[in-house]
């Protein structure tokens, strides 16, 4: 289960990581559609980081990446990164599911990376609000 799309020899349409995602298919769609149409991300569908992380749709605002969206069978990981200042704005406002990742991220800089699993529709929601914070007061445009 969560496999990731390690083929690095086949590249996969948004369709078929769309398929790939099973039963949060809607929300992986939802959520690549929400960061390109609200703030206007481009879409890319990248082999990052090496042969663990397998394909995965990059968003961008010009030359910055904003995250990284992994399909997984039967779920998708959002990798992001934000400041620590960031990340304690938020983090009472997020389940216990999203705290043990704030938790356990992994220090960069001021900061630090998150690969966040979206399982369900509350991790969905959680997700949201991490990625309009990484926005929060830009509305893309000086990321």
């Amino acid at each position: 289960m969560y496999e990731r799309m390690l083929n690095k020899q086949e590249t996969p349409s948004i369709e078929d990581m769309t398929a790939y995602c099973g039963g949060t298919a809607e929300w992986f769609t939802m959520l690549n559609k929400w960061l390109s149409n609200t703030y206007e991300t481009a879409e890319k569908i990248v082999f990052p980081y090496g042969n663990n992380y397998g394909w995965g749709i990059a968003h961008r605002v010009r030359s910055k990446l904003i995250c990284n969206i992994f399909p997984e069978d039967g779920a998708f990981t959002v990798m992001i990164r934000l400041s620590d200042k960031q990340f304690s704005s938020i983090y009472e406002q997020m389940q216990e599911y999203t705290k043990r990742y704030i938790d356990h991220k992994h220090p960069c800089g001021d900061g630090g990376w998150i690969q966040y699993r979206v399982t369900c529709r509350e991790h969905f929601d959680d997700i949201k609000k991490i990625l309009d914070l990484k926005f929060s007061g830009t509305k893309g445009k000086n990321i």
